[in-house]
């Protein structure tokens, strides 16, 4: 078993969908985004409706702050674009022993995903394959792969969730509820329980995308519904998060909270990587404060369950958080817990410090204990996501 030190807990996939195209079914494959040439040396990538994207901050560590160019791309000779060889290399020029990594949808996908069921079952039962079978499986131990959804419904994330547990992909992401709603619902009950089953971690990608959850619309289904009321001001959940609303990952916390969701499944662990947690302590303040103001007649009008204990201590003990680069939160990690927060160096974006991360990371940590150094920068992933078994 490897003995790990440095653990990035937030790192990036960029593949070329040409790399595992050969996986999907004939009749998907033409339909799958594909690379193209533009004008200036630039490169992109053209989905099946004729739409291009370029450009993005994933190319970052290949230029540098004084070359960056958010506008421009180049598959393939990027740093964090190339073979598992080249990404190893890498992660050996940084001194990081493992990387959790994710990737996203987007045009690597197109928007088959979104409109076609059968289409984007195929598509990610294929990509995660090519993840777990050719480039993870390189370095099993070092290249830790992080699942896809295709977010077609419970039953289809299930399975996909268990084929990624088969494939022995270290967790899956969650984009959406599995039901598809904008809010936690009775039907994602089954979907908690299958991931407590496989033991099976779950991670959000700093928020969830929250598609038609917009002002007016319920962001919590509740057992009453009042009528005559517009939301969201009688919005028990609206009015709990309202203050950090903005902040990623603030909206689904107080969802999942309020709709009892952890109180249900006491053991369900879900990571939020990539956020920081300075804002944290402020927020679930704010939640307490904000819950003891209307529960009574949240109960009253809308049927909202009490909650056994305060909602911050929900927060505390199921809720995991990702940072980069965040030297007050590091300050003040005791209001947080060290126990509950992971660094990851989210290369090759910009806030990645590639190849200098063990260098910067010694400043950032020169006051901090070593034994509660270790648990931010690598026991704290191991343990989440089950790197010692």
């Amino acid at each position: 078993m490897r003995t790990y030190r440095y653990v990035s807990a937030d790192s990036h996939i960029h593949n070329n969908p040409d790399r595992w195209a050969q996986r999907v079914p004939a009749e998907y494959r033409e339909r799958l985004p594909r690379r193209v040439e533009l004008p200036g040396g630039r490169e992109g990538m053209m989905d099946e409706e004729g739409h291009v994207s370029s450009g993005g901050t994933g190319h970052f560590c290949t230029l540098g702050p004084e070359g960056f160019d958010p506008t421009i791309m180049h598959y393939e000779s990027e740093a964090g674009y190339g073979p598992p060889d080249q990404r190893l290399r890498e992660m050996d020029a940084d001194g990081l022993d493992a990387e959790i990594l994710f990737t996203f949808t987007g045009s690597v996908f197109g928007p088959g995903v979104h409109k076609d069921k059968g289409y984007a079952v195929d598509v990610y039962h294929a990509y995660n394959a090519y993840i777990g079978e050719e480039f993870c499986a390189h370095a099993p131990d070092r290249l830790l792969g992080i699942g896809l959804l295709p977010n077609k419904g419970v039953d289809e994330d299930i399975a996909e969730m268990e084929h990624c547990a088969k494939l022995g992909l270290r967790g899956v992401m969650l984009q959406i509820y599995p039901s598809g709603k904008p809010h936690p619902t009775e039907e994602d009950d089954r979907f908690w329980a299958a991931a407590l089953d496989l033991n099976m971690p779950l991670t959000i990608h700093t928020q969830m995308s929250h598609r038609g959850n917009t002002r007016g619309e319920f962001l919590l289904k509740y057992p009453k519904e009042p009528e005559g009321y517009e939301r969201p001001p009688v919005d028990l959940v609206h009015l709990m998060s309202r203050y950090m609303h903005h902040h990623c990952g603030g909206l689904e916390i107080t969802q999942m909270v309020v709709s009892g969701l952890f109180e249900q499944f006491p053991d369900l662990r879900i990571y939020w990587a990539e956020n920081n947690f300075g804002w944290l302590p402020e927020f679930m303040e704010q939640m307490d404060l904000a819950y003891e103001a209307n529960h009574i007649w949240a109960e009253r009008i809308l049927g909202v369950k009490p909650l056994a204990r305060r909602p911050s201590e929900y927060v505390r003990e199921n809720a995991y958080f990702g940072f980069f680069d965040d030297p007050f939160g590091i300050r003040i990690r005791h209001e947080v817990g060290v126990d509950h927060v992971l660094w990851g160096s989210d290369f090759p974006h910009e806030v990645s410090r590639w190849p200098h991360s063990i260098e910067y990371l010694h400043q950032q940590f020169a006051t901090v204990p070593e034994e509660e150094t270790r648990k931010m920068l690598c026991e704290n992933a191991v343990k989440f996501f089950n790197l010692d078994q």
